[in-house]
């Protein structure tokens, strides 16, 4: 049912059905890029089967060997809550995890469909839902590696549930704010194009000019200032720039996100200074955290401060040494397709795509020259950052402006109210 290339047909006009099968066959085939004879390990909200079917039918048809999808249901995620034994929450089926890592090594992609409300733990202990979250990082640890090293080809595509809907549109009925956030969705991915697939390569090719541009001038550090902004970001040395699709370490060409607007890069975790506030709220595993304000010293952490969710905040930080550091700073226009919607998604997956982020915890070593083939004592010798967390939260803003600094202290400007220079 694919309308790829079907120019004279305008795409409000078509039905929802043909919007969404758009949606799943650039999740595979950009997104990805799936190669014939790759398996395929897919999670996503129940909700989403209609879109698990669609992708489903795409990946087959590109050649897939098997299609294997993990569902969440969040009636089910809030009886462990309200009635599981308090060890439960110390627990995550690491055989399961080890399971699903071994299928990456074996060459498996993986896709994830975003779309889960994100204040579904809200009202649940935040104690708990700090403990169920390090469990499952643990767990985790041996895909996610493979994930922050690029060694195969992934992807994360959003789905339209009608709880994260009613978050992001609370004065529509339910229907209506399905459909405003479904329109969202559609034209932050890049869906409404003509031709969404050369949409995506031409927009590939525009990142890459920027991150040419950075990766050229070699700078030493980064300063944001703006409302409750004075930060400076030292960058890793031998950082690389990224920005768009990357070649993952099993040669395949894909697209991280979709969808996509930052260029960005690895920090050093030892030189961030200063103070930084939140521009948009960041919500966590079922939590929403507003107004987070932050202060650095040597890298670290040593203040932290929210109106809503600081407690979880705090335990978030306190997960391991790595957490309270830098693993990710990215520059984002304010003029993304995403920030002019206006829309606040409660979603990291679009709102990192509205504004410069950093992201608090795990490095990719794929943003230092040589850092796949590094050792963990090498990438860490070189200011990589190591975590079990990898949260990215926003700081960017139409009042923001980002110098760059030389190593002989020299300032670039890069951005001024949040625009590229």
């Amino acid at each position: 049912m694919s309308t790829m290339g079907a120019v004279t047909t305008k795409f409000t006009d078509l039905a929802f059905e043909d919007k969404l099968d758009r949606l799943a066959e650039v999740a595979v085939k950009v997104g990805l890029g799936l190669r014939a004879g790759q398996e395929l390990i897919m999670s996503a909200p129940m909700e989403a089967l209609p879109l698990v079917r669609l992708i489903t039918e795409h990946a087959y048809k590109a050649g897939a060997l098997l299609v294997t999808t993990f569902y969440a249901d969040d009636p089910s995620t809030l009886a462990r809550f309200a009635y599981a034994p308090d060890a439960s929450f110390d627990y995550a089926p690491k055989w399961l995890q080890d399971g699903i890592a071994e299928g990456f090594r074996s060459g498996a992609a993986r896709l994830a469909i975003a779309g889960a409300n994100p204040a579904l733990l809200a009202k649940e202990d935040p104690a708990k839902v700090a403990r169920a979250n390090v469990a499952a990082s643990k767990a985790g640890k041996p895909a996610m590696e493979l994930i922050t090293r690029h060694e195969i080809n992934w992807t994360i595509v959003a789905y339209a549930t009608p709880a994260w809907a009613k978050l992001v549109f609370p004065n529509d009925p339910e229907d209506i704010a399905v459909a405003k956030l479904w329109d969202a969705i559609f034209v932050s991915s890049r869906i409404d194009a003509d031709d969404p697939v050369v949409e995506w390569q031409q927009h590939g090719e525009r990142l890459k000019k920027r991150v040419d541009l950075l990766n050229a001038k070699r700078f030493s550090a980064l300063h944001f200032k703006g409302p409750g902004t004075d930060l400076t970001v030292g960058l890793a040395d031998d950082h690389l720039w990224a920005g768009g699709g990357t070649t993952a370490g099993n040669g395949v060409y894909c697209q991280p996100n979709i969808p996509t607007e930052e260029c960005f890069t690895t920090p050093h975790k030892d030189r961030v200074d200063g103070t930084v506030k939140a521009s948009k709220p960041l919500s966590h595993q079922g939590t929403l955290i507003e107004n987070i304000a932050v202060r650095f010293e040597g890298g670290k952490i040593v203040e932290a401060t929210a109106t809503a969710g600081e407690d979880v905040l705090n335990r978030l930080i306190s997960t391991d040494d790595g957490a309270r550091r830098l693993g990710e700073v990215a520059l984002v226009p304010h003029s993304s397709p995403i920030a002019q919607s206006g829309v606040l998604f409660w979603n990291t997956l679009f709102d990192e795509n509205a504004a410069s982020h950093i992201a608090l915890g795990q490095a990719y070593s794929t943003c230092l020259i040589g850092g796949e083939k590094m050792s963990a004592e090498e990438l860490a010798k070189r200011g990589a950052n190591a975590s079990l967390i990898h949260v990215d939260w926003m700081i960017g803003s139409g009042a923001m402006d980002v110098d760059g600094i030389a190593t002989d202290g020299t300032a670039e400007p890069l951005m001024r109210k949040g625009e590229w220079v």
